[in-house]
Formats: structure tokens, C-alpha cells, sequence
């Protein structure tokens, strides 16, 4: 998915300068950003407080959005360079197209993962007809530098791995949780799970105390370490958990994002990350040129064209504002 905003900043994000130790319950609110015709977005991540989790770089959250007489999502061709996209349904269908030649519709709890590599190129769409409701989420890993140059692939798995308490289903999108293992490759320790729990639940989650971690609210009421998280806001926890205590005033979906502290200090702009300013401007150029990014085939209109890069030269600020 693609960062629409026009106004689209440089930042430098990554680095274990402040990755916070210990266990904490920082609260993020959303920013709202237009994407595409009809559809709004929830931005959790990069954040006013907060840039990065483990690798984790990108979180938007959309919907339930009644889409019935709409077009839906309409994100047209854009580019995408040294990360990953994981594409995660609670309600709904996305059509992905991209530039290998991957055309797949992504349903509900199905993980829908692409590896940008050196240059990538991809469209998404709701199908026609389309369900109702759309409601789920879109996140971006960054790639490690010994990774980020890696062949562009999309990869689909419909039946991923499960770990279950009473009153608990947590399935694995990416990474490992409590010894399952997703089949979407991985290239930094990571841990992606969606978290179903039903009304009255009271459990904890096993966790590494070596990852930082942090839990969005997709929907429901629920109650993260004690404090109540809201659909649409994420809780960042910080290091040093085993354990994560979980309570559902009623039934709530929940996603877990962790991972060792990404350690490069990597810069991030539109749809690209990359480790200087000078990178992203030759991105932006080659995009713009038709160059290195391939063509995305089946997509009824015109592609996405670049907005103009900042005139204030790139600062690096860490991983928080």
C-alpha cells in the first residue's frame, strides 16, 4: 500500500539510541490520512512519538468501512524500495497486482507479504464485487541492509500457524510467537500476530524479553497490561516482557508487532527506505523516469506520480520525534 500523503517528510528512523529498556505503556494516537477516493486511515506508525518497532516502520489501520456502493480501496501502480509489506484482512478482499507479474486476492486472515528488495511496483484494489466491509491493516518491515537488495517477490499464505489459551486464538503473520513459526520469510527477528480474544478473557502472552513490542487495537474493548486500548490506537510497551497480560471486555481483535530493535539507522520517504537522502532522490528520480521499478499490467488507470522531496536538508533525529 502506498503513502498518499503529498506532503511527505524525511526522517531518519532506526538505531538502539532510544529503544526504550524496560517494560512501558506509551500510548500512540492516529494520525488520519485520505487514501485514495474513499478511503480514510488510521496512522499508527511513523508516529509523533514514536518512529519504529523492532522493524517494523509502517501501521496503518482502515475501517470497518462500509464500501457496499463504493469503489473501495483504489490505490493505483507506486513504487517501493528496501522494505516489505504485509497486507492483513479482518473484513473484506484486496486485489494485489505487482511488477513480478503476482496477481492475488487477499481475504480475511490471510497473509498477503511483499518483498520490495531493490524496486518493486504494486497496485491494490477491492475487487468487483466486493463484500460489504473493509477492515484490516497495512504494515511495512524494513529490510536489513545485507537484505535490501534482494530480488522483488509477493508471497501468499492462506493457512498460518496458530497459538491458543482459553479464550484466545493468536495466529503468527510473520516471524515466531511462543514457538510458531509463520511461513512468510523473514529477514530480521520479528514477531507479527493477529490476537482474537472473546468477552471475558483474562490470559497473558508469552514474550522475548530481547524484543521490543507493541499492540494495535483493531476492534472490541481490551485491556493491554492494565491499560484500556481503543480501535484505531496503539499501545507501545518498550523491552524487557516475558509475558504480556491480556483482558477483553468483550470480544476484540488485537495485532502484536515486536522485534529485536532494529539496529541501521535507515531513512524513509514516500514509499521508499533507504540509508541516505541521496538514495531516496535517486528512487524518487527513477520512479519518475519509468526506470528500475518495472510495470504493473491489469490496473484500469494511470500510476501514482511522486510527490516533490522536501527542500530542508535530512536531520537525523533517532527513533522518536
Amino acid at each position: 500500500m502506498s503513502n498518499l500523503d503529498r506532503q511527505a517528510e524525511l526522517s531518519v528512523c532506526g538505531g538502539r539510541g532510544f529503544v526504550v529498556a524496560e517494560p512501558v505503556r506509551e500510548l500512540l494516537s492516529p494520525r488520519h490520512v485520505r487514501l485514495g477516493e474513499s478511503t480514510e486511515v488510521r496512522r499508527l506508525l511513523p508516529n509523533l512519538g514514536r518512529r519504529m518497532v523492532g522493524a517494523w516502520a509502517f501501521v496503518d489501520h482502515y475501517g470497518p468501512d462500509d464500501i457496499a456502493d463504493e469503489p473501495g480501496m483504489q490505490v493505483p501502480p507506486h513504487p517501493h524500495m528496501g522494505l516489505q509489506t504485509v497486507s492483513w484482512l479482518h473484513e473484506g478482499e484486496v486485489l494485489h497486482r505487482d511488477s513480478t507479474g503476482g496477481l492475488q486476492t487477499i481475504r480475511p486472515r490471510e497473509l498477503g507479504l511483499m518483498t520490495s528488495g531493490r524496486a518493486i511496483s504494486h497496485s491494490e484494489e477491492s475487487p468487483r464485487p466486493h463484500a460489504r466491509l473493509l477492515h484490516g491493516a497495512q504494515l511495512w518491515v524494513a529490510l536489513p541492509d545485507a537484505h535490501r537488495h534482494v530480488e522483488p517477490h509477493f508471497q501468499h499464505h492462506a493457512d498460518l500457524p496458530r497459538v491458543t489459551a482459553p479464550g484466545l486464538t493468536a495466529t503468527v503473520i510473520l516471524g515466531s510467537l511462543d514457538g510458531a513459526v509463520s511461513p512468510g520469510t523473514a529477514y530480521t527477528p520479528i514477531t507479527g500476530a493477529d490476537l482474537a480474544l472473546t468477552a471475558g478473557t483474562e490470559t497473558a502472552l508469552p514474550l522475548d524479553p530481547d524484543f521490543e513490542y507493541a499492540v494495535l487495537a483493531m476492534s472490541g474493548e481490551a485491556h493491554v497490561d492494565g491499560v484500556p486500548v481503543l480501535p484505531g490506537s496503539m499501545l507501545y510497551l518498550g523491552c524487557g516482557r516475558t509475558s504480556l497480560p491480556l483482558r477483553a471486555a468483550s470480544d476484540a481483535g488485537l495485532m502484536l508487532l515486536g522485534g529485536e530493535p532494529f539496529e541501521e539507522e535507515i531513512v524513509m520517504w514516500w514509499n521508499f527506505i533507504g540509508r541516505t537522502g541521496d538514495e531516496i532522490a535517486r528512487a524518487r528520480d527513477d520512479w519518475e523516469k519509468g526506470a528500475r521499478f518495472g510495470e504493473v499490467h491489469g490496473y484500469a488507470g494511470s500510476r501514482l506520480s511522486a510527490p516533490d522531496l522536501p527542500a530542508a536538508p535530512l536531520k537525523p533525529r533517532g527513533r522518536v520525534r
